[in-house]
């Protein structure tokens, strides 16, 4: 897995990016845990697959 965009994993998520920032916001002390800040853009490997495995999102 690579870094990618929150907007980039909204798109492959079929929802806006808005929307993908409210569901991330309720795991927030996760993705803290995994590296990725609340107002981060750029999103690292890590938080990248939780994110994708968790909400069955293909990138």
């Amino acid at each position: 897995m690579k870094s990618a965009y929150k907007y980039e994993l909204a798109a492959a998520a079929g929802v806006s990016p808005r929307t993908l920032q409210r569901w991330l916001s309720a795991n927030r002390a996760h993705l803290s845990a995994l590296g990725a800040k609340p107002r981060q853009q750029l999103l690292p490997p890590k938080a990248v697959a939780w994110i994708c495995q968790q909400y069955g999102i293909d990138l």
